[in-house]
């Protein structure tokens, strides 16, 4: 029964950073091959993959967003957080974390998600 569940605020000023947290329970984040994704989702763009962070540590970003993007871990309290940096409103979205696992060999599936959670981007 693996549960997350996102924090942080959900206003923020254009050309600051968005700063999320996502809470783990029920597993442990380092252990288990897993990666422990951002996801955010916008009315006009659908899904739209951000990056994850994987039980070793390693991060991997979306092209699109790799130069603002960075996501790290705290083990001690099984949290993993993103920081999204120089945002304007485009990034706008309900943002989610979740968990990612490899099936078929090639493809990834989010097994467990947290709820989401409302980031605006305004002044």
């Amino acid at each position: 029964q693996v549960q997350l569940r996102e924090s942080g605020p959900g206003l923020v000023k254009p050309s600051q950073t968005l700063s999320l947290t996502c809470t783990v329970s029920g597993g442990s984040i380092t252990t288990g091959i897993y990666y422990w994704s951002w996801i955010r989702q916008s009315p006009g763009k659908g899904l739209q993959w951000i990056g994850y962070i994987a039980y070793s540590g390693v991060t991997r970003y979306s092209p699109s967003l790799k130069s603002r993007t960075s996501m790290s871990r705290d083990t001690s309290n099984n949290q993993f957080s993103l920081q999204l940096s120089s945002v304007t409103p485009e990034d706008t979205a309900v943002y989610y974390c979740a968990r990612g696992v490899i099936v078929a060999g090639f493809e990834t599936k989010y097994d467990y998600w947290g709820q989401g959670t409302q980031v605006t981007v305004s002044s």
